[in-house]
């Protein structure tokens, strides 16, 4: 089983297919992406899941919504998701 850190590796690799060669043979060439992009994208997911229990510990004790932590949570997914999108599209 794949940790969170080699996961997250593979989701945001780069994939391009080139023509080398007399015969134009395709190669798949892959481009990993930085150390620091792989960290941060790790720090940001390990948050979500804190910032999840914590909406989740006030709603089972307090019985009420926190408005604020979940527009943190919102606001990281939509993180996420610009990364991994944009990493993919260029």
């Amino acid at each position: 089983m794949k940790g969170l850190k080699e996961t997250i590796r593979a989701a945001l690799t780069k994939k391009t297919v080139k023509r080398k060669g007399r015969r134009k043979e395709l190669m798949i060439e892959e481009v990993p992406p930085s150390e620091r992009l792989v960290l941060f994208v790790q720090f940001v997911m390990v948050t979500i899941a804190a910032l999840t229990t914590l909406e989740l510990a006030h709603l089972i004790i307090l019985g009420t919504w926190n408005n604020e932590i979940f527009a943190a949570i919102t606001g990281l997914v939509g993180t996420i998701t610009g990364l991994l999108l944009g990493a993919k599209t260029q």
